[in-house]
């Protein structure tokens, strides 16, 4: 009784760590898709902003309306700021996405040959 107790509690770890493993799976799709985010809003924002910034008219903007001038001045320039941080922190998770990816490939891998050797040691069958 026992034992079957402790190999019945083994396949529960197991298979609460897959089923981690599938939660982190779709935790990095969506962070891949942030990670995107990053690489087409972000210089998207950026190009417009320095467009504005080297209008013709938004110097005339500037004289004439001198405080809505300064204040859209500031909100460019923090739309440029925060679209490189965007950008950066984007490169940055989809290289670390990147190399987690090749570690998970990897343990799939040892996994696969890990669960051949068991079977073919005890003459299971594989499902």
């Amino acid at each position: 009784m026992s034992e079957d107790k402790t190999q019945h509690s083994r396949f529960d770890v197991l298979d609460l760590m897959d089923s981690f493993i599938d939660k982190i799976l779709e935790i990095r799709r969506i962070l891949l898709g942030v990670s995107l985010s990053g690489f087409i809003l972000a210089p998207f924002a950026i190009g417009l902003s320095i467009f504005l910034l080297t209008h013709k008219n938004f110097f005339i903007v500037l004289e004439r309306e001198y405080d809505f001038g300064v204040a859209l001045s500031i909100l460019l320039g923090l739309i440029i700021a925060i679209s490189v941080g965007w950008m950066v922190t984007g490169i940055r998770q989809y290289k670390t996405l990147k190399s987690w990816n090749k570690k998970y490939d990897e343990y799939l891998q040892q996994k696969d040959d890990i669960d051949k050797k068991i079977a073919s040691k005890y003459g299971l069958d594989q499902d």
